[in-house]
């Protein structure tokens, strides 16, 4: 390690949050006062300053982080974390993130490219401001570089990069080979028997299933180019009316899940000037306030859709591998070389090869075929950007639902209330109109059937505002029946934690304050479902597994964060996920290359969503001969082995810094500390595991936060670790605690208290 690191370093590496700090570029002075757990209150004149103050404070607190989303943006992370960031980069590179984000700068709206530019202006103003750079570039040895007004698309289009609907259309083409068109129709998130839709709330619906006869042609085609012996996040949130409030007025609550990234992907922060007042969460190196926020009179948050937006097209390659096949005839492809430079290695050079569909994703075009993407979030221009302010000054949720016109980049279930008292939900989404067929898997490129033939119209994109019965929950669960007039979507997450939240808000008239209560339900549906299917079997002859067999028939199938039940379950499930994978043969194809694309697809980890609806249905088609009596014996034996320990304990985050393993010596002060919790991924506490991974929480709430929509005061939110990303700071760890106990702190919206109570006050002068 080049620079020995410890707590006086750490220290000496913080930069002041007192006093005044000179910037040039400001019109007048700017004050920015930090509340008890160091959330920023930033208070303008004008709207370019407050862009520049954000600008400034997000540098201060998030440098490093900035940076290096940035450098994974534009395929340059390697540069400093070494070989493990190359596939990434090279992904970066092949889906032409850079072009694309310069593209869409070139096209935004005069308000929005001033925004981004006073935005970008503001962290270059902190970076020659003369204060202490942050610890990593000690670390790096390295220099933090410029930044220009279309990083901050750059960094926002990395965030949201390929969610969704590619990786289960990779994954089913890659499954084929194995298991026929029948057993890959099967590979899908479990539906809990049927789905619970978000609009209209509370319906029930039936999935589709895919015409294989439709889909011949792909079929044949994808095995015709494979070989025959060859990703979780989510979200909560909820609205109720004033009718099912205790305040009267509405309630609007929910989480954010991703992986657990250090530093957090969200900041807190508090942005007021002449044109708004907001506060709600950021994302550090983005101007705006893009998910979840209230600017007085209306509140808003976000969980994912699962919108499709990503098609595969198979496309058929010339010997040479430069022609494409079309229903036209050969087209040409263009191909280009750049070189990714990785820290302690030789670069590493990376084809990009693009097809009239997009850039090829995975497999050789000198192999006949390879697989190419045709994405919303690169395809055509994106003028996302352009929502950022119009959000803000929105009166009311009809407002803010038009002010979203043209959003893109990744697709949400915007759900908003207001003063007037009204709540809603729409899904803020792009989407191009195709078959249905699509959804299913990668589409031949040569036929002309499955093109994109326009977009689907902003006004046509499903909306409920003030839906009967005053209560909308989603939690990335289907968004409307596949009945719906257009296609929407083929992939989406189980429908418990939507039914569970549900079933909470009917007990009692909802307030912020009970909202912690719903965060933090630990009930799963799924082992009750393993429980019951476990009491049908004998009682097992051998002693450790028959204690394992009744630890289990005793449970009540909460995740609690004490519950030893709950840790034996994960460890039965994950053993019955192996032998699925095992039996069904999909075991074999890690490696495949279609599963290759950065991060990458784990048989198992897609496995573990499809188990419950095939023990649900007794469906025995893919365990290769037995039934699940013999599967759930077979895993009670494995399982049995498990160390008995509490669900806390073996769940307990590891909240790893991304230096960490660069610098080990400097682990144990860049990474924070976690607290033991509870949940699992089929609970409302979504603290989920990755199959592959072991019991850690790989991802979880990000954030929690409850609106009181009119008594913003009463408002309260948490994040994971803390406002900070500086390890040396007070605030880089202090909210772990709450948040893990899933509760929450004050959301300080009043300037008269905030000033009154500011730890402490900074001046920004010209």
């Amino acid at each position: 390690m080049p620079h020995p690191l410890d707590p006086a370093t750490l220290q000496a590496a913080l930069p002041p949050l007192s006093g005044a700090l000179r910037l040039p570029g400001l019109r007048a002075g700017v004050t920015v006062h930090r509340d008890a757990w160091g959330i920023p209150h930033i208070r303008a004149g004008s709207e370019a300053d407050a862009w520049f103050s954000l600008g400034a404070v997000h540098a201060q607190d998030r440098l490093f982080q900035m940076e290096l989303n940035r450098r994974r943006a534009l395929g340059r992370s390697a540069e400093w974390l070494g070989a493990p960031a190359a596939d990434g980069d090279a992904l970066a590179r092949r889906l032409g993130i850079e072009a694309a984000s310069r593209r869409d700068y070139e096209a935004a709206s005069p308000e929005a490219r001033d925004m981004l530019s006073s935005y970008v202006a503001g962290v270059n103003a902190y970076l020659g401001s003369g204060v202490p750079r942050p610890v990593e570039y000690a670390l790096l040895e390295a220099e933090p570089e410029p930044w220009e007004p279309w990083h901050p698309i750059a960094v926002m289009r990395r965030l949201g990069l390929l969610m969704g609907s590619v990786w289960f259309k990779l994954w089913r083409a890659a499954a084929l080979t194995v298991v026929g068109p029948e057993g890959a129709a099967k590979l899908r998130y479990d539906d809990g028997g049927s789905d619970l839709l978000c609009i209209p709330p509370g319906v029930e619906a039936e999935r589709w299933q895919a015409d294989l006869k439709a889909l011949a042609p792909a079929i044949a085609a994808l095995l015709e180019a494979s070989s025959a012996d060859v990703t979780g996040g989510g979200s909560n949130n909820w609205a109720v009316a004033p009718s099912r409030s205790a305040t009267r007025r509405p309630v609007l609550a929910g989480d954010p899940h991703r992986v657990f990234e250090i530093p957090n992907m969200y900041a807190q922060h508090h942005l007021a000037c002449e044109a708004f007042d907001v506060i709600g969460l950021t994302v550090p190196g983005v101007p705006g306030f893009p998910h979840f926020a209230h600017n007085g009179r209306v509140a808003y948050c976000v969980t994912h859709a699962f919108m499709d937006i990503h098609d595969l097209f198979l496309e058929r390659f010339d010997a040479t591998g430069a022609k494409t096949q079309t229903g036209d005839g050969w087209a040409p492809v263009t191909r280009r070389t750049e070189a990714v430079q990785v820290r302690g290695a030789a670069p590493r050079e990376v084809e990009i090869v693009e097809t009239m569909h997009g850039p090829v994703i995975a497999g050789d075009p000198r192999d006949g075929t390879a697989l190419a993407l045709r994405s919303v979030q690169f395809a055509e221009t994106d003028h996302s950007f352009d929502c950022l302010p119009r959000m803000l000054r929105a009166g009311g949720v009809e407002e803010l639902y038009k002010a979203t016109r043209g959003w893109g980049v990744i697709d949400h279930n915007l759900v908003a209330a207001d003063v007037d008292g009204h709540i809603g939900h729409l899904v803020r989404a792009r989407m191009p109109r195709r078959p249905r067929s699509n959804g299913w898997l990668p589409v031949p490129g040569w036929t002309g059937a499955h093109e994109w033939q326009g977009w689907i119209a902003h006004e046509e994109m499903p909306v409920a505002i003030d839906p009967p019965g005053g209560v909308i929950v989603t939690a990335n669960n289907r968004v409307v029946a596949d009945d719906h007039p257009d296609y929407l979507c083929t992939d989406c997450h189980p429908p418990h934690r939507a039914r569970r939240i549900a079933e909470l808000l009917a007990e009692a008239p909802h307030a912020p304050e009970t909202a912690g209560a719903i965060h933090g339900d630990t009930l799963s549906p799924i082992a009750l479902l393993f429980r019951d299917r476990l009491a049908a079997l004998p009682a097992p002859a051998d002693t450790a597994q028959a204690a394992l067999w009744q630890l289990l028939l005793d449970w009540d199938g909460r995740m609690d964060a004490g519950s030893e039940a709950a840790t034996a379950y994960i460890a039965l499930r994950r053993a019955l996920t192996a032998i699925l994978a095992e039996r069904s043969g999909l075991a074999r194809l890690s490696g495949h290359p279609w599963l290759s694309p950065s991060p990458g697809i784990a048989p198992q980890n897609q496995l573990w969503w499809t188990l419950p609806t095939l023990l649900r249905k007794d469906d025995v088609s893919l365990l290769g001969g037995w039934d699940w009596a013999q599967a759930l014996e077979a895993a009670l034996a494995q399982a049995a082995g498990t160390q008995p320990q509490p669900w806390g304990e073996a769940h307990r985050p590891r909240l790893t810094h991304p230096l960490s393993p660069l610098f080990p010596e400097a682990a144990a002060l860049l990474d924070p500390p976690a607290l033991p919790i509870g949940g699992d991924g089929d609970t409302v506490l979504a603290d989920g595991v990755i199959c592959t991974a072991g019991p850690t929480a790989a991802y979880g709430p990000l954030a929690r936060y409850a609106f009181d929509v009119g008594n913003w005061e009463a408002s309260r939110w948490a994040v994971f670790h803390g406002v900070s990303g500086q390890p040396g700071s007070p605030h880089y760890t202090d909210q772990n605690i709450p948040w893990s106990a899933c509760e929450m702190v004050p959301m300080r919206y009043d300037w008269r208290g905030i000033e009154a109570e500011a730890k402490t006050s900074q001046t920004f002068m010209p």
